[in-house]
């Protein structure tokens, strides 16, 4: 099976990203409108507590929040992935804005760990009921930062070397 191109394993790969990036676009709804609830079931503490299992509305709404900014540095990083297949699908794989696309996502990358980072510091402030987050350095993380990164260069160069060849009779 072809690697690029119509009927390729990229137009396959781009048709699953559609689906998970439509997922995660009802994710992030189901997120916001958990926010909603708790945000209006904060007006009732007794309700509140039993539904959140003893957790305050503060503690709830904050925990979806970072549930929230994680879906849309997911959802950052399936859209760029969404449209470099779609330069693969076509045949393309050196086209000029596949760079900042992948600059993008090993941005999106590195924001989803630091994110992270915070929810861990957060974490130690909340009462003893409720389960801390163990702190940790996510090398895998990092490195897939910097490869992603190391990437966009690799095509960044490919795309000129191909501006070149356009310009060579």
């Amino acid at each position: 099976m072809r690697a690029l191109g119509q009927g390729s394993v990229s137009s396959l790969l781009k048709i699953i990203l559609d689906v998970v990036y439509a997922a995660l676009w009802v994710g992030l709804d189901a997120i916001g409108l958990l926010v909603l609830a708790a945000i209006l079931l904060a007006f009732d503490g007794d309700l509140m507590s039993r539904l959140a299992g003893g957790m305050s509305a503060p503690m709830l709404a904050g925990g979806l929040l970072a549930a929230g900014l994680y879906a849309v540095g997911v959802l950052v990083i399936v859209d760029r992935l969404r449209r470099i297949f779609t330069t693969l699908t076509a045949g393309d794989p050196f086209h000029p804005d596949n760079v900042r696309r992948l600059r993008i996502i090993s941005l999106a990358l590195a924001a989803l760990e630091l994110v992270r980072y915070l929810v861990v510091a957060l974490s130690a402030w909340m009462p003893h009921g409720v389960r801390q987050v163990e702190p940790s350095l996510n090398l895998t993380a990092w490195f897939s930062v910097l490869v992603v990164f190391v990437l966009a260069e690799v095509f960044r160069e490919g795309a000129r070397l191909r501006r070149e060849a356009e310009l060579t009779i």
